[in-house]
């Protein structure tokens, strides 16, 4: 790791990274099957949702870049190589010829799941005092947990 000006020390900043790969592994996981869903939704709510699932993938995609970003200003490395997130993501790949309801639930699921995720990443910043990692974190949370709401509304 590079030599950082912080009051982190260099192991609480290690661990705070490892706890931010996993909202990156998440949120690129999440990303894509929100893509996916995007260009397979179909049914009479195909508007609304395609734009949805839109909505959260472009969300998803600068939220990675922003975890990642915080990750190197920590001193750490982000191993952006797909097969590594899918292995470390707690979101799982799912089929693409599911139907719309299903696609809501999986995608429910994969927020829900990044929410809990972000809020752990922000007690692990918290207990270390890198403020800024926390904040972040309880955004992404926030974000989340919003989206999860968002979709939940088209099939209760």
């Amino acid at each position: 790791m590079e030599k950082l000006k912080s009051a982190i020390a260099p192991s609480n900043r290690e661990a705070i990274a490892n706890a931010l790969y996993q909202c990156v592994s998440e949120t690129a996981v999440t990303t894509m099957l929100a893509q996916n869903y995007h260009w397979n939704v179909t049914g009479m709510a195909f508007g609304p949702l395609h734009k949805l699932f839109q909505e959260i993938y472009e969300d998803h995609f600068a939220a990675q870049d922003e975890l990642a970003e915080r990750m190197r200003a920590l001193g750490s490395f982000v191993d952006g190589n797909l097969t590594s997130m899918v292995n470390q993501s707690k979101v799982t790949e799912c089929e693409s010829q599911i139907s719309a309801v299903d696609m809501i639930k999986n995608m429910v699921n994969a927020q829900e799941t990044l929410g809990s995720t972000n809020a752990g990443a922000s007690d692990i910043a918290a207990s270390h005092g890198d403020k800024l990692t926390e904040d972040l974190c309880i955004e992404r949370g926030q974000i989340h947990e919003k989206f999860a709401w968002m979709l939940r509304s088209h099939i209760e």
